[in-house]
């Protein structure tokens, strides 16, 4: 999935333990794991609020977006990769 999760990121900045984190958003620690090793399908403004608040961070601190490396079984066959495109 192109959308990183970097929550481990900040909980090392501010030295916190992912059980500290769940209990002053609101969440189980389950359900941040969830999200901190990038599993969740979708996060709540206000989960994603919480988080910013406690961790003293912005949204962008938490989630970046990364370009997906297109796969093999993509490319179509001729070797162009863009050829898709011009179809």
């Amino acid at each position: 999935m192109p959308i990183v999760v970097d929550i481990d990121v900040m909980l090392a900045r501010r030295k916190m333990s992912v059980g500290e984190l769940a209990d002053r958003v609101g969440i189980t620690p389950a359900n941040l794991a969830v999200l901190k090793n990038g599993r969740a399908k979708a996060v709540r403004f206000a989960t994603l609020a919480a988080l910013c608040e406690v961790l003293e961070c912005q949204p962008g601190d938490l989630l970046r977006w990364e370009p997906e490396t297109p796969r093999a079984d993509t490319v179509p066959q001729g070797g162009r990769e863009d050829a898709w495109r011009h179809r």
